[in-house]
């Protein structure tokens, strides 16, 4: 490592996002030594898949800036597509079973909930915010704020009216026995959940690193005017942050219907938590939404643990505050500008 590295290194070690990771670490240690490695775990895999949630969040406004508060509910639409996708092959696998078929099921109703996320986020860019964005650009953020309410409570009614209110989860995605991590023992769907995660986080970053239409979007996030000026489709680039946001929270619904069985609003907890993640990481930062994600998961697994599941809201919401008041843009300072920020 070269000496500018190593100072890079140590600055960002002294900074209060270093800090928080720190203690974060040493804390979630202390608490699986005392309680269990279940905690670690736990936090693990809820923590990948709110990154997951999180990060499209993030997007979102970061690119477009629109505080996407209907953003639980494409992960209702995630978690419903699967259902209708797995169930019916489950039924089927338990009459004719498939070796291969039953290791991909999980997939084709995890990819199809993708899909039909990513489609609801196109008709929702194309219906609702282009159509806002053409009459009036004027106090964007506050009412882009008010429609997604709006489409919010549309889409959990439009769930409770189309598909009942009764749940609808699965036992598990993948069979076969537990496998033992640290004393733990841990499912297979648990497991592969957090690889799918994992590696979805992954592709996402280099979408947006190294090919032509993640600099165009990152370019956008920028400053739009400028953007336009080298020949960027900007119409083209919305419509495809908005379908990307909405995919990634899809994709953890569907992972997560194991945990999460899908009802009218399924979605408001995961978007409570992935607005936590936003707030902490600071306001459209992408770069630090996995680290956010497993934060506020470990403060929600601690919370439980130690305090009541009554409170595992109020410790998350109490420290979100705090970091509010005493630094503004986030844990780790995202200067981060919106596509309309006026």
């Amino acid at each position: 490592m070269t000496e500018s590295k190593t100072g890079t290194v140590i600055v960002w070690m002294k900074s209060a996002g270093g800090i928080t990771v720190t203690l974060s670490i040493l804390i979630a240690i202390i608490a699986g030594i005392d309680s269990g490695p279940y905690i670690i775990v736990n936090t693990i895999v809820t923590g990948g898949m709110l990154a997951l949630v999180a990060l499209g969040l993030a997007l979102i406004f970061g690119v477009m800036n629109i505080p996407m508060f209907a953003h639980g509910e494409f992960f209702m639409i995630g978690s419903l597509t699967a259902y209708y996708i797995f169930t019916p092959l489950a039924e089927y696998l338990n009459t004719s079973p498939n070796s291969l078929l039953a290791a991909t099921a999980p997939l084709i109703a995890i990819l199809g909930a993708m899909i039909v996320g990513a489609v609801a986020g196109l008709l929702c860019e194309l219906l609702i915010f282009s159509q806002l964005r053409k009459r009036s650009r004027e106090n964007w953020v506050m009412n882009s704020f008010l429609l997604t309410v709006g489409l919010s409570v549309v889409l959990i009614n439009a769930h409770q009216l189309l598909f009942g209110t009764e749940f609808k989860g699965i036992v598990r995605y993948w069979g076969g026995r537990p496998t033992e991590i640290m004393g733990a023992f841990v499912s297979r769907d648990r497991i592969l959940v957090f690889v799918l995660a994992m590696v979805v986080v992954g592709v996402f970053w280099l979408f947006m690193k190294y090919t032509s239409t993640g600099r165009a979007i990152r370019a956008v996030s920028q400053d739009q005017t400028g953007a336009l000026m080298v020949g960027i489709n900007i119409n083209g680039i919305l419509l495809l942050t908005m379908a990307l946001g909405c995919a990634l929270s899809a994709i953890a619904g569907a992972g997560l219907l194991f945990l999460y069985p899908s009802y009218p609003a399924v979605g408001l907890e995961p978007l409570y938590l992935a607005w936590f993640v936003v707030i902490l990481v600071g306001l459209g930062n992408t770069a630090f939404a996995l680290v956010g994600g497993f934060i506020v998961a470990l403060i929600k697994a601690l919370t439980v643990e130690y305090i009541g599941a009554g409170w595992d809201f109020v410790i998350p919401s109490l420290l979100i505050t705090v970091v509010l008041v005493f630094k503004p843009s986030g844990l780790f300072g995202s200067e981060v500008r919106g596509v309309l920020d006026l």
